[in-house]
């Protein structure tokens, strides 16, 4: 989104004038929030798994909180425990229906949505137009979940968006309202976590006397054995 600090101040100000469901009635507070907690469960459940011993960074917590929260709301979907929650584009380009209402999450600052945020597929447009009933109304509009997150990558919170145009111009900036139990402390020491069990070590003595003892033998085994030419 381009723009100086001001800019964006004043677009978020006048966008927190609007409420979603100004916006389209099937927004409700309720579903928006149902939404909110999966996709912060999903990031928790990554942070949990995050094992930096085995080579987990925050790129591949990213993804699998990605990967993770995208899976929430699928199921979720799929079981039938919304019946107003469905799927539209199941690949990386994710998009999920609130009432048949076209949305899409991502990682960062709702003030700040990146170009990458700003895409949007043929598909989307197409449904949201159909959504609205008015395909004047819906041109450049888009909705977004930003979710927001700490140090250690743990929800901090997240922000519903309704952004129009290449710029990404600010209709609507809604803090979406989450119980504790939604926004569960992240594991910020991820860094320091170890789950592999402890591997007892040889004293280094006992290692060099082994170590030279087999070197000793494979030595004798050389000698005694016929010459090769192929070695």
């Amino acid at each position: 989104m381009s723009g100086d600090g001001d800019d964006t101040e004043g677009g978020v100000a006048a966008g927190a004038d609007r409420r979603p469901w100004d916006l389209h009635p099937a927004l409700t507070e309720e579903r928006l929030s149902a939404c909110a907690r999966l996709l912060a469960r999903g990031r928790a459940d990554a942070l949990a798994m995050a094992d930096p011993w085995a080579g987990d960074d925050a790129w591949s917590i990213g993804c699998r909180a990605y990967s993770f929260s995208r899976n929430r709301l699928r199921q979720a979907a799929e079981g039938g425990r919304y019946p107003w929650l469905g799927v539209l584009d199941e690949t990386h380009h994710f998009v999920f229906l609130i009432d048949g209402v076209p949305v899409r999450f991502y990682r960062g600052d709702a003030a700040e949505p990146t170009k990458r945020t700003l895409r949007q597929q043929e598909s989307e447009a197409q449904q949201l137009a159909l959504a609205l009933g008015d395909a004047g109304a819906a041109e450049g509009l888009m909705f977004r979940f930003a979710v927001e997150t700490g140090e250690g990558g743990e929800v901090r919170r997240v922000v519903f968006l309704a952004l129009r145009g290449e710029e990404g111009r600010i209709e609507c900036f809604w803090p979406v309202p989450i119980t504790e139990d939604g926004l569960a402390p992240g594991r910020s020491s991820w860094i320091l976590t170890n789950s592999a069990p402890a591997m007892q070590l040889p004293l280094p003595g006992a290692g060099s006397a082994r170590v030279g003892a087999r070197r000793a033998g494979a030595g004798r085994r050389h000698q005694q054995a016929p010459s090769d030419p192929l070695i």
